[in-house]
């Protein structure tokens, strides 16, 4: 483990890279890094852990978000499309480990390979699980090597597109991101339609809305302009029903 996480630190940016990109990814590591949270939740030993991984990449001029498409064969959430990403593990040293290890495990994402930027506050699902979400950046030229026993497809969406009104839609369902976000993706490379929804939608908006610093052109729900007090009170209002 701590061998995999010392390469991780040496990640060197893709020789393809030109310098607009590089000044572009600069500027939105710098927005990015702003959200960050270094809190320790070990107190929260009665919360379940996991942590998703939230890549992004810059081709051809242009932020993008990669997801996954989660197998038909799976008891939960069959076929949705979500983040690398999983319950932690007692070999996990944190939540960046439990991250790496999962998009590894998932799509034969190396860690080594990835630039992580940062961790974001964490969200307490339905389910009771408390979600950390890593912000990553990783090469345009990476291949995805999905295992099939987890993963059907692999695919990845403008970072913009979650601020556009265009495909988006919301369900009267009450969530800590307010109500329930869905966007209809087409995948012209494989005509492909993904419907991104829920959890996944929202962080995406998130992510979005903190890289690009740009509103989107629809109501989010919550306070964007200070997410992480947001976040805080609705952690505190589950962990008081427990």
């Amino acid at each position: 483990m701590g061998s995999r996480n010392a390469k991780r630190h040496h990640w060197c940016p893709c020789e393809s890279e030109t310098h607009a990109d590089m000044d572009l990814k600069e500027n939105i590591i710098v927005s990015l890094k702003k959200y960050e949270t270094n809190e320790d939740f070990s107190y929260l030993p009665a919360l379940p852990k996991a942590s998703v991984l939230i890549p992004l990449l810059l081709k051809d001029g242009q932020l993008r978000l990669l997801f996954n498409v989660r197998s038909l064969n799976l008891k939960h959430h069959a076929g949705e499309v979500c983040f690398p990403g999983g319950k932690s593990e007692s070999s996990d040293r944190n939540e960046i480990d439990t991250a790496l290890r999962e998009a590894e495990e998932e799509i034969g994402l190396p860690p080594n390979r990835v630039e992580v930027i940062c961790k974001l506050f964490p969200i307490v699902n339905k389910s009771g699980l408390l979600i950390t979400p890593v912000v990553a950046f990783i090469e345009d030229s990476f291949k995805a090597r999905p295992n099939p026993h987890e993963v059907t497809e692999v695919f990845t969406v403008p970072l913009e597109f979650f601020t556009k009104e265009t495909d988006h839609s919301c369900y009267p369902v009450p969530s800590i991101f307010g109500p329930t976000h869905s966007f209809i993706y087409t995948d012209h490379s494989t005509d492909s339609i993904h419907q991104i929804w829920g959890l996944t939608a929202a962080l995406a908006i998130t992510v979005a809305v903190f890289a690009l610093q740009k509103m989107p052109e629809f109501e989010v729900g919550f306070d964007l302009k200070d997410p992480v007090s947001h976040f805080k009170r609705f952690l505190n209002r589950r962990l008081s029903k427990l």
